[in-house]
């Protein structure tokens, strides 16, 4: 049976989330692998900076950019004009975004009046659901069709997180199924599914198990970021054995580096997308390089987003500035370029 958690408890839950994360003490800094990368410059690069673009095809869709808000918050009172605040402006710069978990939404009809909002708000913002794979489990396709229908949502983020189900307060670790109901989702969905972790990476292992099931793409969503383990560790009572496994665990995952070299190895049908611990442009352009087809921010976007309107529009202008002078540096006037044209190497070879 599924578990239903009280709005009080659910809202009391998601705030605490939005706290932590923005603590330096639950973001695994400098592990993401980005410093194991180096890309190769191009002293002469026979084009103009003006020829730069980033724009970039992904899920059948042609953007702006390659970028996405990572799924974030929701559900709770601070959300909707932090989520509003995030669609217009993505929407502004062509960035795609995902949503906060719509869980509650499964149970509580009410719920979507915070997407028909924010909606309304980025009518033309590309936006994607976002629900953990503890719910989908346990619930039908026409459950999940109905919150695509609120959001209007160009695909449906799934969400594994079995580090942070298993030390999580109200967890729900319980994952028998999974593969099952992705594939049963994917196949009879109305937009693309899209499986991502939350900060502890896929092994190759695991991103073989997922090809074959009709997916859009993976975000391998790697170690180096925000860490949900360490976040929850600090929801517990320091009497609590989870608090204790927290601590035990508090670099549990893989790199975002490694979990992505991985994925772009193999033979798949999916796209590859990357996040986890990505903080500038040149982190952005690295994993572009490898062979992400899109890459996600959420903690620096979040810091600034909640700082207001003109800090969120200055960190997103100096990402895309960023990825513009990398590839200018490296001699690729184009997305398709930087990944095509192997201007990296692992440092030290």
């Amino acid at each position: 049976m599924a578990f239903h958690e009280p709005n009080v408890d659910f809202e009391k839950r998601k705030r605490d989330h939005l706290r932590l994360a923005l603590s330096l003490k639950n973001q695994a800094i400098g592990k993401a692998g980005f410093d194991r990368v180096e890309l190769i410059h191009e002293a002469l690069p026979d084009l103009d900076f003006s020829e730069i673009n980033i724009s970039s095809r992904s899920l059948g869709f042609q953007s702006p950019t390659p970028f996405l808000i990572s799924s974030m918050t929701a559900g709770h009172g601070d959300s909707t004009h932090l989520n509003a605040l995030l669609a217009r402006v993505a929407q502004d710069f062509g960035w795609r975004m995902g949503v906060g978990s719509q869980r509650r939404e499964l149970n509580d009809k009410n719920a979507a009046k915070e997407w028909k909002a924010i909606r309304r708000q980025a009518p033309k913002a590309r936006l994607f659901g976002n629900l953990g794979i503890s719910q989908l489990i346990h619930s039908p396709v026409d459950s999940i069709e109905r919150l695509v229908d609120s959001l209007e949502a160009s695909g449906m983020i799934i969400h594994l997180n079995a580090l942070q189900e298993c030390l999580q307060p109200e967890g729900t670790p319980n994952f028998r199924g999974g593969l099952k109901a992705i594939r049963n989702l994917a196949k009879k969905l109305s937009v693309p599914v899209i499986v991502k972790e939350t900060g502890c990476g896929f092994s190759r292992a695991t991103l073989k198990r997922l090809s074959g099931l009709g997916l859009g793409a993976v975000d391998v969503s790697g170690f180096g970021g925000t860490h949900w383990g360490r976040i929850e560790g600090d929801r517990n009572s320091r009497s609590d054995a989870r608090r204790q496994a927290a601590e035990t665990l508090a670099d549990w995952g893989i790199p975002t580096v490694e979990s992505l070299a991985e994925a772009i190895t193999l033979k798949r049908d999916y796209e590859v997308w990357a996040s986890g611990g990505v903080r500038t442009g040149l982190d952005a352009a690295k994993l572009l390089a490898m062979g992400a087809d899109v890459v996600g921010f959420a903690a620096p976007v979040l810091a600034a987003a909640v700082r207001g309107e003109k800090n969120l529009r200055q960190l997103m202008s100096s990402i895309e500035f960023e990825v513009k002078t990398v590839m200018f540096c490296t001699g690729c006037k184009d997305i398709n370029e930087l990944r095509k044209k192997k201007v990296w190497k692992w440092r030290g070879k």
